[in-house]
């Protein structure tokens, strides 16, 4: 065959298969424009044609090319392991068994650690933005969390070259101890702002409501004795300030889901600097439970709280 004549039956091959297409995924628009057929090859899937299954797929791309989703998942399979090796030691499960996982745990743990390299200088540059936020308190809750996790990740980076064999004479306890007192500190932070945020989200709710006229507190039982006692006015504060603190954290996902996050989160540190003894179980749990959370947060960006 001629090249002029080659070259028209791949034209009219590709015109064929872009109607072909056409017909499956109607939304493309490709009718008549054979030059867009890649759009449609793209975002074909024999399973899933549309705008939701387009949003799954590019959610997790999104989601798997990021070296902090990776670094979430790493987390959740180690404390995963924590937890079940602490389960099946205390089920009296096999000696070997169990040293396996605890053997799994640690290299999950050192490949985290690599994940995080570098991570000292996001923070930095976390904390360098948060200088110029108008509310003070948060100003300084946000620009001292970053600044801990700087030293902490500056510390985990140690730790990981001595674990890997790169540097010798690491006194890995001693850097250790260092890296979690910084993740406490950055952690209290957190709690901290959590708790402004909280309180002033609460504040803007009990004035929206005495705008409107509606009662803030609901004397239930007016006429009995002893209404005006002061037990019986704490209580009913009690009463009505944690409505108000559900209500606000119902309408708010992103404050609730950092609360539990870090709430989580504090009992590892605490544990690992003999602040709060508990067990490897409970510390295992926690970490996989802030680690869902943390997941959840990056597959879903308008669930972290910002800024």
């Amino acid at each position: 065959l001629s090249d002029s004549t080659r070259v028209g039956s791949y034209a009219h091959a590709h015109f064929e298969f872009a109607s072909s297409l056409q017909q499956v995924c109607p939304k493309e628009g490709c009718r008549g424009n054979p030059g867009s057929v890649y759009v449609v090859v793209r975002r074909f899937s024999p399973f899933v044609c549309g705008a939701e299954g387009e949003e799954t797929m590019d959610s997790w791309v999104r989601f798997n090319a990021q070296s902090q989703a990776k670094e979430r998942i790493f987390r959740a399979a180690q404390y995963a392991c924590t937890f079940l090796g602490h389960m099946l030691q205390k089920n009296g499960a096999s000696a070997e068994l169990v040293a396996r996982i605890k053997q799994l745990e640690a290299h999950l743990s050192l490949g985290r650690k690599l994940f995080r390299l570098g991570n000292s200088v996001d923070s930095l540059e976390a904390a360098k933005r948060a200088i110029h936020l108008s509310d003070m308190v948060l100003r300084f809750c946000i620009t001292v969390s970053h600044l801990n996790r700087v030293m902490y990740f500056a510390c985990d980076n140690i730790l990981w070259a001595g674990r890997s064999g790169l540097v010798r004479h690491v006194d890995l306890n001693k850097w250790g101890q260092r890296s979690f007192r910084y993740y406490l500190f950055a952690l209290i932070m957190n709690l901290s702002r959590d708790a402004y945020e909280l309180k002033l989200l609460m504040e803007h709710e009990t004035c929206g409501k005495q705008q409107k006229g509606t009662p803030v507190l609901e004397a239930d039982g007016g006429g009995r004795e002893g209404m005006h006692s002061s037990t019986r006015q704490l209580m009913l504060h009690l009463q009505v300030q944690l409505r108000l603190l559900c209500h606000v954290l119902r309408g708010n996902p992103p404050l609730l889901l950092d609360i539990l996050k870090n709430a989580c989160d504090i009992f590892i540190p605490l544990d690992k600097l003999g602040l709060y003894r508990t067990n490897a179980g409970f510390v295992g749990l926690c970490g996989l439970t802030s680690s869902v959370l943390s997941i959840l947060t990056i597959l879903q960006p308008w669930l972290k709280l910002k800024p």
